[in-house]
């Protein structure tokens, strides 16, 4: 998968999000990003932190482990997710 890749522990995430959403949801791969809906508007941050909310519920960590790499005032984003506890379905298990 393009849009993920694992460095060391932890889970580097690039998103094309959209905001405004009915539901908070991963919808679907689209070429080296994945395409996420959150339901908080983009206005003053508000998205990027609810989007940390929801990464961080899906990834069964505490928020402050979700780290924004870049992206902040764009819908193309990087998210590091710091030593996950839990991988939702669309993240397949590291090799070992």
């Amino acid at each position: 998968m393009g849009w993920y890749r694992w460095d060391n522990g932890d889970l580097v995430l690039d998103l094309h999000v959209q905001p405004r959403a009915r539901l908070d949801a991963f919808v679907e791969p689209i070429g080296d990003q994945y395409r996420v809906k959150i339901t908080a508007p983009p206005v003053d941050g508000k998205a990027n932190t609810h989007l940390k909310r929801f990464l961080a519920s899906s990834f069964g960590v505490p928020v402050r482990q979700i780290e924004l790499v870049g992206g902040a005032k764009s819908r193309n984003k990087r998210f590091r997710v710091c030593d996950p506890r839990k991988l939702p379905p669309i993240i397949a298990l590291p090799a070992s």
